[in-house]
């Protein structure tokens, strides 16, 4: 049977708040959201038969309406597959070609490919919970260890992975990050992350669901709202997670005060190195930020002791100490563990991670060694245990929080005629954390505008993936190999 905490909510503390549209205020107790869970599982039964692993896609805007859908999948026994809809439409069609769902449920202003899908309006769902029986799907759950929803994150190649969680991997996950972090039945959530990303779906509405808490789910992020709504009082926000440039814009903003975050238990940073200034100034200003680590294939894996101020202020830059159920290791490029200080990359152990990408079993194989998942992180341990991540072994870069990497753009860019040679590289800014700087070279008696590089990548990328600028160039250093030299451009 799998772990099921909204259910035994619902019996336990039926009147609890458990959901809410931020946007309407309009909120659902632990009773109702199990009620329409159910009925969204027993329609999905109906549509698909019992335990059918088929894909349920969306691609659609942060709303209450894609949670009750993400947990009626679990218990109809179909799989989640969330699109992150800032992707270009041709993108979002190679997502489609991999994990093929049998119906899409998109907001109306989204153009969804045409990959044989069914295809339904998101409201479909309202429609659903008004008007279905009240009553639990036959049973229709599949193994506790099957895959229940995919992530889908860019591989270097610029081939999509679909990472396959299941929901022993959540309860893991959620067990690291709520014991971590001290959560409770009385906190209160706000999600501002998109519910395609694990942040939000897992780290903050499955991690306020496991927790018998209550999550209020927002449109997006808008650092001067955002601010006003965590320092309501009506509205009780204790828990916040956000990737560290969310945290810079909310500083910035021209009326932002540290008074309007004090409120906040903890105050969570993932996604990206949050900078050690940073860490400082929320913390000495008396927000209670906390840094961690985790990805879409491992879950939530460390964090910040919230409870010595000192302690995390003089580890400012470090993600923490790994939670309850993760195991590490770092080792050097022999797999031997480096000793205490020294760089490696980083090798994460747990049940929180996931086992595998979806239809890639070569990749799997890869990212796996005697049971330990290859984070691909450079990471350092001092001698208090503490982790701090040094740098990627990958070239990725992450802008605003979402993960960049250059072969995909380098693809992109190359397929306009005029240019013979593309490198890419992820370059410091100020307001995103990083930002794609491409440089080419272009072919004999060509001539290439920069401009144009960047019109295009706008038509074949997500907007966060397009370089920030482009610089025209006569030679691109290479290793005897032909291999891009990319730390010589950085130093450029």
């Amino acid at each position: 049977m799998i772990a099921d905490p909204l259910a035994m909510h619902a019996r336990f503390r039926p009147d609890a708040p458990a959901l809410g549209d931020i946007e309407t205020r309009q909120s659902w107790s632990y009773a109702a959201l199990d009620a329409h869970v159910d009925q969204v599982a027993a329609w999905l039964v109906g549509e698909l038969g019992p335990a059918s692993g088929s894909r349920v896609a969306t691609l659609a805007r942060n709303g209450p309406e894609m949670v009750i859908l993400h947990l009626a999948c679990a218990r109809a026994g179909a799989i989640f597959v969330p699109y992150n809809w800032r992707l270009a439409a041709a993108e979002i069609a190679g997502l489609m070609a991999d994990a093929e769902p049998v119906m899409v449920f998109a907001d109306a202003t989204f153009t969804v490919p045409d990959a044989g899908a069914k295809l339904f309006d998101i409201a479909k769902l309202a429609e659903i919970t008004r008007n279905a029986p009240a009553r639990p799907p036959a049973v229709a759950r599949r193994d506790l260890d099957a895959p229940t929803t995919l992530l889908y994150t860019s591989g270097t190649s610029g081939t999509p992975k679909g990472v396959m969680v299941s929901e022993a991997n959540v309860f893991w996950g959620n067990s690291n990050f709520a014991l971590g972090n001290g959560i409770t039945s009385q906190d209160v959530f706000l999600c501002d992350m998109p519910l395609f990303h694990t942040a939000g779906m897992f780290a903050v509405v499955r991690v306020a669901l496991f927790a018998g808490s209550m999550v209020w789910i927002s449109k997006g992020f808008d650092a001067a709202q955002s601010v006003s709504r965590i320092a309501d009082p009506e509205l009780g926000i204790t828990v916040y997670f956000s990737v560290p440039q969310m945290a810079q814009m909310m500083w910035n903003d021209p009326g932002f005060s540290p008074e309007k975050l004090k409120s906040l238990k903890v105050m969570a940073t993932g996604g990206a190195p949050n900078p050690k200034v940073q860490v400082e100034r929320f913390i000495g200003a008396g927000i209670a930020m906390s840094d961690g680590f985790g990805m879409s294939e491992t879950g939530s894996n460390f964090g910040m002791p919230m409870g010595n101020r000192d302690l995390v202020i003089a580890k400012a830059g470090s993600c923490g100490l790994p939670y309850v159920s993760v195991e590490m290791r770092i080792v050097d490029e022999d797999g031997t563990d480096v000793v205490t200080g020294e760089t490696g990359e980083l090798w994460l152990r747990s049940p929180s991670i996931t086992a595998g990408y979806w239809n890639q079993p070569e990749l799997t194989a890869k990212a796996f060694q005697d049971g330990w998942f290859k984070t691909g992180d450079a990471a350092m341990r001092d001698a208090d245990g503490f982790t701090f991540l040094v740098d990627r072994k990958k070239d990725m870069y992450i802008s605003g929080g979402e993960n960049v990497y250059p072969a995909e753009v380098e693809a992109a860019i190359t397929e306009l005629t005029d240019i013979a040679e593309v490198a890419v590289i992820g370059v410091a800014d100020e307001r995103w954390g990083e930002v794609g700087k491409a440089f080419v070279i272009a072919k004999p008696g060509k001539v290439v505008e920069p401009g144009a590089v960047i019109a295009h990548c706008k038509e074949r990328l997500a907007k966060f993936k397009v370089p920030a600028s482009v610089m025209v160039t006569d030679s691109i250093p290479r290793t005897a190999s032909g291999k891009v030299q990319k730390h010589l451009l950085k130093d450029q």
